[in-house]
């Protein structure tokens, strides 16, 4: 009869191919799911990002760390920097901010290259209340829908009228009213009241 020897080695691939074959299919459903974070920038990387009050913007002057800071966005939607003074940034587009800097501080700068990001989006907020587990406000850290904000939440109690579900969505003077049922929604019907959310939405569960 032929010997086989088998090294330290061997021995140790064959026993993770052993216990590969031991975690089932049935084993493997009740393993713990991983947890997909979304990424905190994502909103703010939209090019139609408008920036609100409470963000935290990075403007950068190339070979100038005078001109190199962190600005928060005041609650009066203004901003303070070096050579400019206060600007108003809230309600503009990344773009937009940049150009204006930019041209305030071709004046003083020459060869000016300037670039602005924002680091946090903390004005990107939606609030649910109402009968829900958790109810609070919520950071849009990407786009994010109804039911995703619900399900965040902890979902409906078991005394909220799911399908009399309203979002309140502020436009100007004025507050548009969305309505939402969520039974129908979860069932795969009436999926357009499954809108997107915007910042400042807030979601009522009666």
């Amino acid at each position: 009869m032929k010997r086989i020897v088998l090294c330290a080695a061997d021995v140790t691939i064959l026993f993770l191919l052993f216990s590969l074959v031991l975690v089932s299919p049935a084993s493997a459903a009740n393993l713990p799911a991983v947890a997909v974070v979304p990424d905190a920038k994502s909103a703010a990387a939209n090019p139609d990002y408008i920036i609100g009050s409470g963000d935290v913007l990075d403007i950068t002057v190339w070979k100038d760390s005078t001109l190199t800071r962190s600005v928060v966005v005041l609650p009066d939607g203004m901003i303070s920097f070096p050579l400019v003074g206060e600007l108003k940034a809230e309600g503009k587009t990344v773009d937009e901010l940049k150009q204006e800097l930019e041209k305030k501080l071709a004046r003083y700068v020459s060869d000016l290259v300037l670039s602005v990001e924002v680091r946090q989006c903390n004005s990107m907020m939606v609030y649910v209340v109402g009968r829900v587990n958790s109810p609070g406000r919520q950071v849009l850290n990407s786009r994010v829908t109804v039911l995703q904000a619900l399900a965040t939440a902890g979902g409906p109690n078991p005394f909220a009228k799911k399908n009399n579900i309203s979002i309140l969505r502020q436009d100007g003077d004025k507050t548009v009213k969305f309505d939402f049922r969520y039974d129908d929604v979860v069932e795969g019907e009436n999926m357009s009241d499954n809108i997107m959310l915007k910042r400042g939405d807030v979601i009522v569960v009666p």
